[in-house]
Order: C-alpha cells, then structure tokens, then sequence
C-alpha cells in the first residue's frame, strides 16, 4: 500500500513511520510519501526518520512538494497541515485572548478561525484526491477535526474520516484507573458521544457490569488518571460520565482564562519557539537527529494543558511515551484496507449503518426512509464523535444512549457553531462567520463576535479577501 501523509513536514510524523515499522503494523504500508509546501521542514523529518533505529528492512521514504505526483497511485492519505504554521496558532491563541476570552488552539474562538483559515485547503486537497486517486481514503488528522471532517463529506462521502486520539486515550485511562482491561480492538461495553473535543464517557462495561459508577465515586482512583484529576470528585459523581479532557475548558472557564492569561508565554508561542530552533538543527544532526526530536517531544508533551495542573503536577509517564494519533490512524487504515475489522472512535457521519442515506426526492425517485441518529437528539447528518466499527467500507457507527438535556443542549449549540463556520468558509460568506464567533457558548456575545472576526480579519489579511464582496 501506498501511504501519503500531507503535512508530511510535521513534528509527529515520526510517530507515524515508527509505528508503520514495528508490529502489528509492519508490512501494511509499501511506500511512504511525504508532501509539505515548506522543503525545509520536509528535509528535517526526513534527517530524523533517517537515523531512527529499525530492525529489518527499512520502509522506503519519499519526500515532495509537487502534490500531484504525491497523490498518483496512492491508496490512503493521511492529512495534518497547519495553514499559517505555528505563528498562525500565535495569532488564534492571542486575538481571543486579548479580547478577555479563552485562547485555545481548536476550543472557542482560536477553533472558529483555525477552521476558517484550514478548510478551504483542505476542500482543496479533497478536489486534488478526486482528481489523481478518486479511489483513496482521507484520514484526517487536520484540526479541527469535526469540522474539517464535516466540510470535506460533500466531496469524499464518507471515504472522509476525522480522527482524535483525546476520546480513546479517556477510555483507556479510565479502563485502567478502573482495573478493567479493553479486549484489542473493540468498544464491547464503552459508550461515548459527542464532537471533536466535546465528549462523555458515559458507560464502561466489564463483565457485562458498568464499572464506571464505582469509578466516578472513588477519589482515589480518579486522582491516577488525567481527566480524572481535572475535574472534582463530586462533581463527576454528580454528572455521571467522565468528559473529555477539552471540557475542562467549558466546566472552569474562568480558571482556565485566567491560567492561560498568567502564563508566561501562550502554548503556541512555547511551541513556534521550539520548533524554530529545532528544525534547522534536526536537518543539520545527522545520526543524532532522533535523538534530538524525541527530546522535543517528550518536551512539548510536558507542556500540553499545562494551564489545568497546579506548579508541582506532572504528566503520567503513560501520557508522556505518545503514541495516541497514530496508532488510531494506522488501526483504522489496517480495517479499511481488510486486514480485520476494528472498533475506534472517530469522527464521522451521525447516521446508523442501517438507515442508509439522506436522499434527495425527484420525479424518479422515492426518497429514502429518513435516516436515524446514532447519537439522539443530533442531526442524522452532522460529523460527531462516537464508538464505530471500521470495515473496508469505511467508519459504521455504533448506537449511543441520548446524552442528557444539559449535556445535548451544549453540543446542539456548538454543532450549530460549527456548521455555520464550515458554511462560511466553503460559501465565503461572512455572516454566518460573524454568527459562529457570537453563538459559541465561550463567547456568547453579538458584540463580541463581529470584534473577534475584526481581530482575526486583521491578524490573518487573507482570511478577509476570502468573503464575497469584501470583508464588510
């Protein structure tokens, strides 16, 4: 098989290759494509895949910037690009943040705009994909995830999948936390809804016993676990569910600002400063290069939701190896090309496999029965993150329980948030961009959103030329 990662400059991407060439993943993958529009970034990763250790054959690497001749004869493509690099993270981060609000990469208004800049590159690589590989899956790593996801359906269908690794690495915390061990590759007894970055473990089964009650009232227990520390006790017994990491954001927002406002530097800035110095030197460190990158990783994985831990608290060793992103991406591209079904959860279309799809009426045709929701409450055809079934006809998904009215009630507001963002950056319509900012619940304000999009309007120039008909 042919493997093309674009974005294939990125930091993590030697996560992927050292994955590929180790079990149960060894030999899936034939040729590895890289694609990058920045030649030096490429000769970085390259220097770094090239000094890592590996027994046996190693997998062929080819580095391009000419992306036709990356897609020619590819099979599965994987995608993280970040439009504007990590000084455009800088930017996302800092207009919120100046304007009082949250500044986060992917939650919030630092989201709003990491989409509007990212999504018309990536309707562009879609149209590219139906040109040179119509045949190809996209697995998408590009944040934001749920929406980048949602806005390339209309052009892939569902040969489009979003990928996270936050949701499953929440499941295998708790499982442990809960002395449960999680048969290899399947969800047998795990519920789980929501979004990209906005979800609840609600149900953990072993035995045919749902161990998660136990769980959410032992503190103990909670405290040896990531998301299990972030939120108090009692306040998780009272939910019922554990949420996702990225709620933190949402249940202490004031805490949350207030950390990010008394740091130093903002994550973006921590990262653009790493990643200036490091790439010129990994290009440069010959047989040292992984040696230099893996310490950069461990580095920024120490750093990552700094602003939820108290100034003694460290990451576990667990969330510190890595190894989250890819080994979802690469379990999933095992299913979809049939090497054995797996169940992950990713981000795909919340229709049941049974309902078939959405039609539309017309004078030949009967309409199709209308589809059901897997998640309840949700549009059947909006982008969620939920349990699936992956087979070589793509990500099926498994149904959830109804979420609870507060809990439904934030992802119907943020669903709404991301449609109308995907709406104006595929229509270049401003208002419903305007609209986004103002309705997110960590915004909340008509006044507030027009000033954001002035903000990000003059932070990002072209972002503004993307309207049409101008910016106002």
């Amino acid at each position: 098989m042919r493997l093309l990662i674009v974005g294939g400059g990125g930091f993590r991407v030697p996560l992927i290759y050292r994955a590929l060439v180790a079990r149960p993943y060894k030999g899936l993958v034939t040729e590895l494509v890289l694609y990058d529009v920045d030649l030096s970034r490429l000769v970085a990763v390259t220097a770094v895949l090239r000094s890592m250790h590996v027994p046996g054959p190693r997998l062929p690497v080819h580095p391009t910037t000419d992306l036709p001749e990356a897609l020619a004869g590819t099979q599965m493509v994987f995608a993280a690009i970040r439009p504007g690099g990590t000084a455009g993270r800088i930017l996302d981060e800092r207009v919120a943040q100046d304007l009082g609000l949250l500044g986060q990469e992917t939650t919030g208004a630092g989201g709003i705009s990491y989409a509007l800049r990212t999504i018309p590159h990536m309707m562009a690589l879609a149209r590219s994909m139906k040109e040179h590989c119509p045949d190809a899956w996209l697995i998408n790593f590009t944040n934001p995830a749920g929406m980048v996801t949602e806005a390339l359906l209309p052009v892939l269908g569902t040969r489009a999948i979003g990928i996270c690794d936050s949701a499953g690495g929440l499941v295998h915390r708790a499982a442990r936390a809960a002395g449960v061990t999680l048969p290899e590759g399947t969800l047998d007894g795990v519920g789980y809804y929501g979004l990209n970055h906005l979800g609840w473990l609600y149900r953990l089964e072993s035995g045919g016993r749902d161990v998660l009650p136990a769980l959410l009232s032992d503190p103990q227990a909670l405290q040896s676990f990531e998301e299990g520390r972030l939120f108090p006790q009692p306040f998780l017994a009272r939910l019922g569910a554990l949420p996702n990491e990225y709620l933190y954001y949402y249940y202490q927002q004031d805490a949350a600002r207030e950390a990010m406002r008394a740091m130093p530097a903002t994550r973006g800035e921590s990262i653009h400063s790493q990643q200036q110095e490091l790439y010129p030197r990994l290009a440069a460190a010959g047989n040292e290069a992984f040696e230099l990158w893996e310490a950069a990783r461990r580095s920024r994985e120490e750093g990552y939701l700094a602003e939820a831990r108290g100034k003694d608290e460290h990451r576990d060793e667990s969330d510190l190896a890595g190894g989250g992103y890819e080994r979802v991406a690469l379990a999933a591209m095992r299913a979809l090309s049939g090497s054995g079904d797996a169940q992950l959860i990713l981000n795909t279309r919340n229709t049941l496999p049974s309902a078939g799809a959405p039609a539309a009426p017309t004078p030949t045709t009967t309409p199709l029965a209308t589809p059901t929701a897997a998640i309840p409450g949700l549009p059947a055809d909006a982008v969620v993150e939920l349990p699936c079934t992956v087979t070589p006809d793509g990500a099926l998904p498994l149904a959830q329980q109804p979420p609870p009215p507060e809990q439904l009630g934030l992802l119907r507001q943020v669903k709404d948030v991301e449609r109308l963002t995907v709406r104006a950056a595929v229509e270049g319509d401003r208002e419903p961009a305007v609209q986004a900012f103002a309705r997110h619940p960590l915004v909340g304000s008509e006044e507030l959103g027009a000033a954001l999009l002035a903000g990000y309007e003059e932070a990002f120039p072209a972002l503004g030329k993307m309207w049409r008909g101008g910016t106002r």
